[in-house]
């Protein structure tokens, strides 16, 4: 059993090329094989969000704190609150994060495959945020 305790894994800033806005990431599982499973908790400020992308075997989310959006690509916006559980299924084009007036938080967990968990996209222009 390996035990990973509170606060001994250093948050990360989520990268520009990612992410629009500020947005924290904090690990909490990074695979080691044969295990393809990791998990991270990801905090959007008020009007940020992720770049488009899609996960090769998807990716499940579960919202933690506060009040935000997702979106399928094709599909309508959708609000998400604390206690949503959200399945993308693989290779979906989505973008989730907060709204502009609300953070959220969510746990994103995820396979990877053949090393890749995520094919990162476009930015969600301000129109489509907004949309």
């Amino acid at each position: 059993m390996i035990l990973t305790t509170a606060g001994s894994q250093p948050s990360q800033k989520g990268p520009a090329k990612w992410f629009t806005g500020t947005v924290r990431i904090d690990p909490i599982h990074s695979p080691a094989g044969p295990s393809r499973v990791g998990a991270a908790s990801v905090t959007f400020e008020p009007g940020a969000r992720s770049h488009w992308h899609s996960h090769p075997l998807g990716q499940l989310l579960i919202v933690t704190a506060g009040r935000g959006w997702t979106q399928c690509w094709g599909e309508a916006k959708a609000e998400i609150r604390a206690g949503d559980v959200i399945w993308c299924p693989p290779g979906h084009k989505h973008w989730h994060g907060g709204t502009p007036d609300t953070a959220l938080t969510h746990i994103a967990i995820q396979e990877a495959l053949d090393g890749r968990m995520i094919d990162w996209m476009e930015a969600v222009t301000d129109e489509q945020y907004r949309g």
